[in-house]
């Protein structure tokens, strides 16, 4: 089972429901990526979970509880995925830095429909899970962000470098980078990619970081 727990802190969930609502997910990602939220039914996604639709309506509401909630479940596993990649808090940050690109890519590479899901909608101001997205958005960005703080207190970045613009470049360039190659070019292997990756990186801090071992 996923590490990220679907309930909330005020109400522990049965393993049964947490099943049935990660099924649920799960069906709505498959649907939604095939054929965009606004043509995805309550009724479809709970025929490809095999569910009866009452069991939407139970565990969410609605179709756009559903969505919210599956935003959240897919950010937070995104996060929890950089997060991990950092093995301590004395690894050094550049090699930190890039350890957790290249875990983005391998997320990317093996969840990738929840990957272009969620990259196609949190962008879009206009839902009325904006504000939700928007919160949920920077737990997987802030991975980065704090790895170049860190590494701008040790004086190895520009003084007047902008973290936060800076880590979301480096997190778009990731989802850019994985995307092209589940894409265009799926049969490279992830070594490749992940070099690349580390170029880039050595350009950015103007050094040359050696990749931890994956």
């Amino acid at each position: 089972m996923d590490r990220m727990s679907v309930s909330t802190p005020n109400r522990p969930m049965s393993s049964r429901r947490e099943a049935t609502r990660k099924r649920l997910f799960e069906a709505a990602v498959t649907l939604i990526s095939e054929q965009g939220y606004g043509a995805t039914s309550v009724d479809e996604i709970a025929e490809r979970a095999g569910v009866a639709k009452g069991t939407v309506y139970y565990n969410f509401g609605g179709k756009s509880e559903l969505y919210t909630a599956l935003m959240e479940w897919g950010v937070t596993r995104l996060a929890d995925t950089l997060r991990d990649a950092v093995p301590s808090a004395e690894t050094d940050p550049g090699r930190a830095l890039v350890a957790v690109l290249r875990a983005g890519v391998e997320f990317i590479g093996e969840h990738e429909a929840l990957a272009r899901l969620l990259m196609a909608e949190t962008w879009r101001t206009h839902q009325v899970w904006y504000t939700t997205i928007r919160h949920i958005r920077t737990k997987a960005i802030g991975v980065v962000i704090e790895l170049l703080d860190a590494l701008a207190e040790a004086g190895r970045l520009r003084p007047d470098l902008d973290t936060g613009l800076a880590g979301s470049a480096l997190f778009g360039m990731v989802v850019t980078v994985a995307l092209d190659w589940r894409t265009l070019q799926p049969d490279r292997p992830v070594e490749e990619i992940h070099a690349t990756l580390t170029h880039m990186v050595d350009g950015f801090l103007g050094t040359t970081v050696s990749p931890m071992d994956p």
